[in-house]
């Protein structure tokens, strides 16, 4: 993997380790407010709408599709600002135009998405959609200025603006955490839901307005053009159809899951009144939180990679270089795993431990309750990332089609298996039952994203990382379960009591203290050569010697 990937890499891990350390802050914040029954799942709701519409209409192909239309056109500085200029004016009139639409189409998204809500949680769910809709046009501003940026091999900021949006928020919730003693549906007036709605997409326009001096320093002439025909654009449509196909699909998955985790939320409510059963911990907002845990090893690692290596596989793919796309995603995957698996591993074990150390504003069972939601999580890590990573490639062929039936795929089985669980289980255990369905999806799917990719690539042997990650799983368990063993000797023995507070989260400490060093060292010693590059790009940047 060459030096300027290293770096690229390191310098967006770091970013996304601090993005997703004071996202961290911010969503222990906003349960800390809100807690994890119905004013949690509504704001939730409607935090979340303005991203699927997004999404759902141009998210993928901006993320996907045009970065590689830009890499081909910077080989023209003339006809490289037109192009971009004219697309940055196409996507920005599709997005107001979205926009308008979807504030005036707001009862629907809720009919849809919360058809359970009524009375005041419908009102208040209501109100967090309007305000927080206007987000899909800083969400498109942001991912436009930072595929440019990408694609001109300026990595850091998109990863590293993120930041100034956290804080917006963290300073919004802690302000209101600081006025009010107590809030819930019936005492959080309308105008409170106004300021936490607005303040919310403020700070998403302060995240998208971040990268405008980077574009400009970068000297990347953008300015309104209208003149759509001509420069290539048509192409990026054609291929970015697809790509609205596969959101499409990803989206109808997502509307199942909000609508059954709003339902389990409010069955939970109305048994509370008539049983001891807790109304919070057991719908839609703990499975967004664990979510949220789950995707930080990978938000970190593993997209920082796919992002570094997309712009290098569309230059080898374009002078057909398919040795080299092979090469550099053989080593990717490999670097993947020397973190990705004894992260999974840890969440599968501590789960529960670390939920109740990350969420002790909320009463312990339902942190707990979290932390069995990203054990099941903890199945889908490996398979997710590699499935991204494959995707990414079938980018750089410009393949989206492919994608499209693979996506299929994950969604019909996550959907058939949620509605299963939901059917047939427990209402404690119906979201968990939904959080597996999660991760056997893309257990199965990953395979067929796979085998699209050797259409082009031929021979990609698994063996080179699939080996790989089987000795890594057996080091970090062995690790784990002695970590674990030792706890409960010293816990036996009156040595040591783990309580749910700080000495659940000094356990944790000392648990990656011990196991994190051990695990690198007998790694390196077992011939895991990625392990020094993997240390560099959190430490220096530069390629291991």
């Amino acid at each position: 993997m060459s030096e300027s990937l290293i770096k690229s890499s390191a310098l967006m891990a770091a970013g996304t380790l601090i993005s997703r350390i004071t996202g961290f802050i911010r969503n222990i914040l906003i349960v800390a407010l809100l807690g994890t029954s119905l004013l949690g799942d509504s704001y939730n709701v409607g935090n979340t709408m303005p991203n699927i519409l997004y999404n759902l209409i141009l998210g993928g192909a901006l993320t996907a599709v045009f970065l590689p239309q830009i890499v081909r056109a910077a080989k023209d500085p003339v006809g490289e600002s037109l192009f971009i200029s004219r697309l940055v004016t196409l996507v920005m009139s599709i997005l107001v135009i979205l926009t308008v639409i979807a504030m005036i189409a707001a009862p629907v998204f809720l009919a849809l998405y919360a058809p359970s809500f009524d009375g005041r949680e419908a009102r208040v769910t209501l109100l967090f959609i309007w305000f927080c809709l206007p987000q899909i046009l800083f969400y498109g501003l942001y991912a436009l200025l930072g595929q440019i940026a990408n694609a001109k091999g300026s990595f850091g900021p998109m990863m590293w603006s993120p930041i100034l949006n956290n804080l917006v928020v963290i300073t919004l919730f802690g302000y209101f955490i600081f006025i009010f003693d107590d809030i819930s549906l019936n005492t959080i007036s309308d105008g409170d839901v106004a300021i936490i709605g607005l303040g919310t997409t403020l700070g998403i326009a302060i995240q998208a307005f971040a990268l405008i001096p980077v574009v400009k320093r970068l000297k990347v002439g953008i300015k309104a053009n209208f003149k759509f025909r001509g420069v290539g654009l048509g192409k990026s449509i054609s291929l970015g159809s697809w790509t609205l196909l596969y959101a499409f699909i990803t989206q109808i998955g997502f509307v199942i899951t909000v609508n059954l985790g709003t339902r389990i939320t409010k069955e939970a409510a109305v048994l509370a009144n008539d049983s001891s059963l807790l109304a919070s911990g057991l719908g839609f907002t703990p499975y967004q939180n664990a979510y949220l845990i789950f995707l930080l090893p990978h938000s970190i690692f593993a997209i920082s990679i796919a992002t570094a290596i997309l712009p290098n596989l569309a230059r080898k793919v374009q002078v057909n270089d398919l040795e080299g796309v092979r090469s550099e995603l053989i080593h990717s995957l490999r670097l993947l795993g020397v973190v990705l698996v004894p992260a999974m591993i840890f969440f599968a074990l501590f789960g529960q431990n670390l939920s109740s150390a990350i969420f002790f504003g909320i009463p312990l069972e339902d942190a707990r309750f979290i932390g069995k939601l990203l054990s099941a999580f903890a199945l889908a890590g490996i398979p997710l990332s590699l499935n991204m990573i494959f995707t990414r490639s079938l980018n750089a062929f410009e393949n989206t089609k492919f994608q499209v039936l693979a996506n299929v795929v994950i969604n019909l089985i996550a959907i058939a298996l949620s509605l299963l669980a939901y059917s047939i289980l427990e209402i404690q255990w119906k979201t968990f039952g939904m959080a597996i369905s999660f991760s056997l999806s893309y257990l199965v799917g990953v395979f067929i994203t796979y085998f699209g990719l050797r259409k082009y690539l031929h021979l990609l042997p698994h063996r080179l990382y699939l080996a790989l990650y089987l000795k890594l799983a057996l080091i970090s368990s062995m690790l784990f379960v002695v970590a674990i063993a030792l706890q409960q000797v010293a816990s036996r023995m009156g040595l040591v009591q783990i309580n749910p507070g700080w000495g659940n989260t000094l356990y944790l400490v000392l648990v990656l203290a011990l196991v994190t060093p051990l695990y690198l060292l007998i790694a390196k010693k077992l011939g895991v050569k990625e392990v020094d590059e993997v240390v560099t790009v959190f430490t220096r940047g530069k390629v291991a010697p």
